[in-house]
């Protein structure tokens, strides 16, 4: 959702025609890859961080537009509500000591914006789900002034008809309504790009699939929202309810969410763009001048622009993403199951797990998803978003007898899994310094079983001992997580609870 769209009212006949272009889209897709089109291999890596503000009471603060105008950098940019931040690193070639170069530009980045939101008496806090929202929080008045913003409201809210239901039953259990998609907005994540060519697509998509889970499980991050203590991650759930366009009667019919897992391992990057025109009605109809095939004739390269726009509509924790640098076209895989923080330490390690892990299980001879049930995967993704870091999860045996079995998503990434990132990061040629240290960050949170979303709870929990009401005990641990979070030490290493008052005297 990127794109600058405009607003405006669509008529009946708008969707037909947004519907044809998109077919010619598709048509001139598919001749882009039988023709071999395609950019070859860089290695090339990209990385999207979306950021809350708050004050210096832990609450958000809603300054995104005057922050911006401060920070005057096109690596920043606004995201759907007023309190959230994005930042964008340029795309790096994975490969010798580029996990340190980006932990540098991050730390870099993250400081300036914060130096330059304090002027405003505000601060930056990179977390899954702020613990301080509150409904009123997350209502339309309160979403960026952007077009694209407001229209995708509009038209999200019009195709559901009615309000959007919240259920969310974790530790405890929350159950509201919201009139627009505002809660969505609660939800900051990492999104890491990798590009691919259309020949590899298939194999590192179900790769990221398979593996979903484990990311969740160790970089859990957001265990409450609106004052209660809910899954151990629940950004997927809150997502899913808060963009989803179906009343419960199509809900009952088994018509797909917006925000899916998916349904099947697939064979080409084709079949996520086919599925999407074929499963999902268009939000926004807008039309581009560009006829995509007279292009694809002359030799050129089309936009896709209605192919584009459509997918961002579609929030795949696995997204396809068609783009063109250079004059030239290529796909990427865009990874969006990770929360935001704790700590850049913590964000880099994360993304030099997927990258490794993902490129050895995309090698393998014989390969995860050929052994693994999809709806496994599936259930498996649920199950490291409601139990985090003491998740269980189904995964093939090793050996002759083949099968899956049940297993501690610790004891999987850490006997298992660990050892293919390592073998993948070594196949990138990423320096052995930088791999052992940021593997070693996830190796040390399935020891000590902590990662962000365990210390937010035993730290809430433990100011709620000292007398704190939950409100406070809240706010507390936000502050404290932001103090630690720009010191920067890796979360498992963070102390629990809330540091002793000094006594005055």
């Amino acid at each position: 959702m990127g794109e600058k769209v405009v607003a405006g009212p669509f008529d009946l006949s708008d969707r037909q025609r947004y519907r044809d272009k998109l077919r010619r889209n598709l048509t001139g897709l598919e001749r882009l890859l039988a023709e071999k089109r395609f950019d070859r291999p860089k290695n090339l890596m990209g990385l999207e961080i979306e950021l809350n503000l708050t004050g210096a009471d832990g609450m958000p603060k809603m300054l995104n537009a005057q922050v911006l105008e401060r920070i005057a950098s096109r690596d920043f940019q606004t995201e759907l509500a007023m309190f959230n931040l994005e930042v964008n690193i340029a795309p790096h070639r994975l490969g010798g000591r580029v996990f340190d170069r980006l932990a540098e530009e991050l730390r870099t980045s993250l400081a300036y914006a914060d130096r330059k939101a304090g002027e405003l008496d505000a601060g930056i806090v990179m977390i899954g789900i702020l613990p301080t929202l509150d409904r009123d929080d997350l209502v339309s008045s309160n979403l960026s002034d952007v077009d694209r913003y407001a229209l995708l409201n509009e038209q999200i809210v019009a195709a559901r008809g009615e309000d959007f239901a919240l259920d969310i039953d974790g530790v405890e259990r929350l159950t509201c309504t919201s009139k627009s998609i505002a809660p969505e907005a609660a939800c900051t994540s990492v999104q890491l790009h990798l590009q691919v060519t259309p020949a590899r697509f298939a194999d590192v998509w179900n790769a990221a699939q398979a593996v979903a889970a484990a990311q969740v499980a160790v970089g859990a991050n957001s265990p409450f929202l609106f004052g209660r203590e809910l899954w151990r991650e629940s950004r997927p759930p809150l997502f899913q309810q808060s963009t989803d366009t179906r009343p419960p009667e199509l809900q009952a019919q088994g018509v797909r969410p917006r925000t899916w897992f998916g349904e099947r391992w697939i064979s080409s990057a084709y079949e996520l763009f086919e599925e999407n025109l074929r499963f999902f009605p268009a939000l926004l109809p807008i039309c581009d001048d560009e006829d995509p095939l007279e292009v694809v004739d002359a030799g050129g390269v089309p936009k896709l622009a209605e192919l584009v726009l459509h997918n961002g509509t579609i929030y795949r924790w696995n997204r396809p993403v068609y783009g063109i640098a250079d004059g030239v076209p290529h796909l990427r895989v865009e990874n969006r199951v990770l929360p935001a923080g704790p700590t850049v330490t913590d964000v880099v390690a994360n993304a030099a797990f997927y990258y490794g892990v993902v490129r050895a299980l995309a090698e393998e001879s014989r390969p995860v998803w050929s052994r693994l049930p999809f709806e496994a995967a599936a259930a498996n993704f649920d199950a490291a978003c409601r139990d985090g870091i003491d998740a269980r999860l189904t995964w093939p045996r090793r050996g002759r007898y083949g099968g899956t079995a049940e297993v501690d998503a610790v004891s999987l990434v850490r006997d298992e899994l660990l050892p293919l990132a390592e073998a993948g990061l070594d196949a990138w040629g990423v320096e052995p310094a930088d791999r052992d240290l940021y593997l070693g960050v996830i190796e040390e949170r399935c020891r000590r079983r902590a990662n962000g979303a365990t210390w937010q709870a035993a730290t809430f929990h433990r100011a709620l001992e000292t007398g704190l009401t939950r409100d406070a005990a809240l706010a507390a641990t936000t502050r404290r997580y932001r103090e630690l979070m720009h010191a920067g030490e890796p979360v498992h290493t963070w102390p629990v609870g809330l540091p002793e008052p000094v006594p005055l005297g």
